[in-house]
């Protein structure tokens, strides 16, 4: 009996360490998983400004319109500027254009530069700013959706005919809108909790946490999802974010995919919250709803389950050794009366 009361004291031994190492394998693992609207943009040399970066212009086919553009001269003598005409397309999914400096070359679909109209060149006195009319011809024939475009503005060649500094030039862009039956089809294709750049469902502490999110456009004309992003425990509402909702809003181009990082707050040292998103886009108020639920769980609470499961689990064994003795001793009692 007692080499068998040993045998069942060094199983439960056995089963305790056993869950002690995973408890540190699960640390372990977890501790690994868990691990602007600019008004005005100066050039290189700060000679030159233009304002605003960005336009959006609606034209209808056949019709023509006009972005206004001020160039800014911040020098002290007068500046004969170049306007250059250019398309540009998403040089990256953080919203970066990418400028076709080529001359000769377009962008492979949505060129604005082909209804653009050539400018003459410019001149600016010292310290002063000049309004210059983008002119854009749209033709009868083309196709609703959205075309994309850059006006540049750099020295121009002087009389010895030297070349254009493109390293001293600035860009405002210009976004056209021609109306019609359009094509929309934006995917959200992440919505991920992470801390320190990695995805999780739990965490450790409530430091860092951000939202990713990333879209991808294959429609032809630009979208600008906005729109609320919260943070619930329970029914309760503990952060809200007003998601692009400044004007103008940041835009996901047609062929191409953006993301954006997002830091949240309203988190506690523990307990089980809801991270969701409540968006719009499009022409037709298309929605998107999405919602996930994470821990926030410190390791001292997991040691301490842990911990108590292992006492718990030496006790049940104990109390059952303790009674099945108990009951063989009532037993061999019995045997010995009769």
């Amino acid at each position: 009996m007692r080499g068998y009361a040993w045998g069942m004291t060094k199983g439960a031994m056995a089963v305790a360490v056993a869950l002690l190492l995973s408890a540190v394998m699960v640390l372990s693992a977890a501790h690994v998983w868990a691990a602007p609207a600019a008004k005005s943009v100066t050039s290189s040399n700060n000679s030159l400004q233009i304002s605003p970066v960005r336009s959006d212009i609606t034209v209808q086919p056949g019709e023509s319109g006009t972005v206004k553009v001020i160039v800014t001269n911040t020098t002290s003598a007068p500046l004969n500027l170049k306007a250059i005409e250019n398309d540009f397309i998403a040089g990256d999914e953080k919203g970066t254009p990418s400028i076709i400096l080529d001359p000769n070359s377009y962008a492979p679909s949505h060129s604005l530069k082909r209804f653009m109209v050539p400018l003459q060149n410019v001149t600016v006195a010292a310290h002063e700013s000049k309004e210059v009319d983008v002119q854009v011809t749209v033709p009868k024939n083309a196709q609703a959706g959205g075309y994309y475009g850059a006006i540049r503005f750099a020295p121009a060649a002087d009389d010895s005919g030297n070349s254009v500094n493109l390293s001293a030039s600035v860009a405002s862009l210009i976004l056209l809108t021609v109306p019609g039956p359009v094509t929309e089809s934006l995917t959200m294709t992440d919505f991920a909790i992470q801390q320190n750049g990695g995805t999780s469902g739990s965490f450790r502490t409530p430091d860092g946490i951000a939202l990713f999110m990333r879209f991808v456009n294959k429609g032809n004309i630009q979208e600008a999802p906005f729109g609320q992003i919260y943070v619930q425990k329970g029914n309760k509402t503990v952060y809200k974010y007003d998601f692009n909702t400044t004007d103008p809003k940041d835009n996901i181009l047609p062929d191409s995919a953006r993301r954006w990082t997002i830091p949240l707050k309203g988190f506690g040292k523990f307990g089980k919250y809801t991270v969701g998103a409540t968006l719009s886009y499009g022409t037709k108020g298309q929605s998107i709803e999405i919602k996930k639920t994470i821990w926030i769980i410190p390791t001292a609470y997991i040691l301490g389950a842990i911990i108590g499961l292992v006492v718990l689990i030496a006790v049940v064994g104990g109390l059952w050794l303790f009674l099945r003795s108990y009951k063989r001793k009532i037993l061999r009692s019995s045997r010995r009366r009769y």
